[in-house]
């Protein structure tokens, strides 16, 4: 469970920002909304991560940050040219050679081997704590360089002070410990480049705790380009594969789409085509012919269903973009259904313009972004302000007591 982001000279984002989503064990939560952030643990976080603000108010940065963060720790090592893609310094002069920054902090088992993943995948008892990953590029002249330190430390039961899991400096000189030995991978720390983190490099040379780390970074999944902007043909592409989940889609749709019995690929010349049956219509009708908010649906539900089958994360921006207001609410409480739905624990972020949510959210699972006139971005809780419990979020939003609204006149 992910439950702190920090963020710094990011795009929009200038200053640090903090999102802390940590609740104390003696909030009330009758619905299930919140989740411990490793077994056993007092402070939880909420499974429904909702950011909300005006248009160009860092809603995307902010999930962006989290997309790039996940994906450099992951797949950094198949860069094979000189730099780091897919992010920007913040735009002034100070910016412009001012350190790019970002951490993480999350729960699981700790001392993690492949031993205690094994005993952990059986259901035995395992040792679980908090972690907390933190990457530091270099940026000069306004261009990002290389990485100029990056180091995972664990607090086993979140208690005492962080511990070591491996540490890398400016020189590229890596420290290790126990649960992350460099015993007989000494020679990977020779070639480990500039732009390659410490996770990626070693997992792609079977460093066992390397590669586990890069499994927990692979249970991520992304939908950050608006949902109704592309990426057709990959989903469908992925659909043919996997019957099971076109089973629980068909199952999903007859619910949520009214008049929708079924959909189904069929042969053609051109290869498999997706085909929708419609209540009361002779012939099926073609994917490009369904509606935005179907084919909408279709697209984000495999991260959906992806991420509350291996609690994993979804991270999704515009969800409200061609989704009915009533649907969207239904969707959220996928995640807070622990009972058939979302067993292992999965967390949804997700940006949204549909202030007629707030009505279904508290003020744990609120986020608000807005941006000064400067163009710089903050963000902060709704945990962070004084909010009652019982408060009307629509209302107070709209009327810009919250902040995130636009300025308009």
């Amino acid at each position: 469970m992910l439950y702190k982001l920090e963020v710094e000279n990011f795009f929009s984002i200038r200053d640090r920002q903090v999102i802390d989503l940590t609740i104390d064990g003696k909030v009330p939560d009758p619905e299930g909304r919140f989740a411990p952030v490793f077994a056993g643990a007092d402070i939880r976080a909420p499974k429904v991560v909702a950011l909300f603000g005006a248009n160009a108010s860092g809603k995307t940065t902010l999930l962006r940050a989290l997309t790039f963060l996940v994906t450099l720790i992951r797949d950094s090592v198949q860069n094979t040219g000189a730099g780091i893609g897919g992010c920007e310094r913040f735009n002034d002069e100070e910016s412009a050679s001012r350190p790019m920054r970002f951490s993480i902090e999350f729960g699981g088992a700790v001392n993690l081997t492949s031993e205690v993943q094994k005993r952990a995948i059986d259901g035995e008892p395992v040792e679980e704590g908090l972690y907390r990953y933190e990457l530091e590029l270099e940026v000069i002249d306004g261009l990002v360089r290389r990485i100029a330190s990056e180091s995972l430390r664990q607090k086993p039961k979140g208690q005492g002070k962080w511990q070591r899991v491996f540490e890398r400096d400016a020189e590229g000189q890596v420290k290790d410990s126990r649960s992350f030995s460099l015993s007989g991978y000494q020679h990977l720390v020779k070639t480990l480049a500039g732009n390659h983190t410490v996770i990626s490099s070693f997992a792609k040379f079977q460093h066992p705790t390397a590669q586990l780390f890069e499994q927990v970074a692979r249970r991520v999944y992304f939908q950050i380009e608006p949902i109704h902007g592309g990426g057709d043909a990959s989903v469908i592409d992925f659909l043919k594969t996997q019957p099971a989940m076109m089973s629980k889609l068909n199952n999903e749709l007859g619910r949520i789409d009214v008049g929708i019995e079924g959909m189904r690929f069929q042969d053609s010349p051109n290869g498999p085509i997706l085909l929708f049956k419609h209540k009361g219509l002779h012939v099926e009708m073609p994917w490009m012919l369904e509606s935005h908010g179907t084919r909408a649906f279709i697209k984000m539900f495999p991260f959906l269903n992806t991420a509350l089958d291996s609690g994993g994360i979804v991270v999704i921006d515009e969800m409200d973009a061609a989704i009915h207001p009533l649907v969207l609410p239904e969707l959220i409480r996928w995640f807070h259904d622990a009972h058939t739905r979302n067993k292992l624990d999965g967390q949804l972020w997700l940006s949204c313009h549909s202030a007629s949510l707030l009505d279904d959210l508290t003020k744990e699972e609120i986020v608000i972004c807005e941006k000064d006139r400067q163009g710089r971005t903050s963000a902060h809780s709704l945990m962070d302000v004084k909010v009652r419990r019982d408060d009307n979020h629509y209302r107070k939003y709209l009327s810009g007591i919250y902040g995130g609204v636009p300025n308009i006149g």
